[in-house]
């Protein structure tokens, strides 16, 4: 009988840890422990269901909604607890085919207010203006002729003007000027009333932000940093996803929005015609 190890025995030993691929949600698992938090303090501190939190921390992204939210609820936790949310970002983009071309949202809604000002309508505005310019100036020449011609032939037939009429401009003249009207809301919120304008500004820091509108296009899906800002216009409805919705000012229909949204929060927004409301 031999004692001796069998060849299984004999096989090097192999670490699993060191075939393992790199994990998201391993790591987000990993750095919240360390912090001392539980996944409902981390639910509690992000706005995020506890449900896609064990969902993340387990690999599974399908309970997000989707990449734009995906990527959005990995930044949120990796700052919960601590940790730096680009090589997670970067692991998740390389592993779902990478991350699309957003579209600028700018670009489209003020393109129909730079096009025309750009094309030969210029010219025209131009032209217009020395038309009237020539038409006003013809029409003084004949009004200003004519108060002579009327001069001359009372000072031929020995008339004197009467002195009525010449102290009528200054009395005019003395009347107070202050009939201006005070500006309305409406013409401070320039904001056109047929749709919703919704401005996104980075005051306070950066934020991730995403835009979609009423046919759930998406708009725009990018990092505002901060003193940046967005617009985005639509004939319904604007929907907005923000990462980090303490750093962010909103402006909607004209108006400024008196929010009290936590830093690090993250807040999915609806905005509608008329004045300021959350969908």
């Amino acid at each position: 009988m031999s004692i001796g190890n069998s060849p299984e025995d004999e096989r090097p030993f192999e670490d699993p840890s060191e075939e393992a691929p790199f994990s998201i949600g391993r790591a987000l698992m990993q750095a919240r422990i360390a912090a001392g938090l539980t996944v409902d303090d981390v639910s509690s501190a992000t706005r995020v269901r506890i449900v896609i939190i064990h969902a993340i921390e387990s690999d599974d992204f399908a309970p997000c909604g989707g990449d734009v939210y995906a990527r959005g609820h990995i930044r949120t936790l990796a700052r919960a607890v601590h940790l730096d949310p680009a090589p997670l970002i970067e692991r998740y983009d390389d592993t779902h085919g990478g991350r699309p071309a957003p579209t600028p949202a700018a670009p489209l809604f003020e393109a129909e207010r730079i096009r025309p000002e750009r094309r030969g309508p210029n010219w025209t505005a131009a032209m217009v203006a020395a038309i009237v310019a020539v038409v006003g100036f013809v029409g003084f020449t004949a009004f200003t002729g004519g108060d002579d011609d009327g001069s001359k032939e009372q000072v031929a037939d020995g008339a004197t003007p009467a002195t009525g009429k010449t102290a009528s401009p200054t009395t005019k003249t003395d009347k107070p000027v202050d009939e201006k009207p005070e500006p309305s809301d409406s013409a401070i919120a320039a904001a056109p009333q047929d749709k919703v304008t919704v401005q996104v500004s980075a005051t306070d820091g950066r934020s991730w932000v995403a835009a979609k509108d009423h046919n759930g296009r998406l708009l725009f899906d990018g990092l505002l940093k901060k003193g940046d800002s967005k617009t985005f216009q639509d004939s319904e409805k604007i929907n907005l996803v923000l990462g980090d919705a303490g750093a962010i000012d909103l402006y909607v229909n004209g108006k400024k929005l008196d929010d009290d949204f936590r830093p690090g929060a993250v807040e999915r927004l609806t905005y509608t015609k008329g004045d300021p409301q959350v969908g």
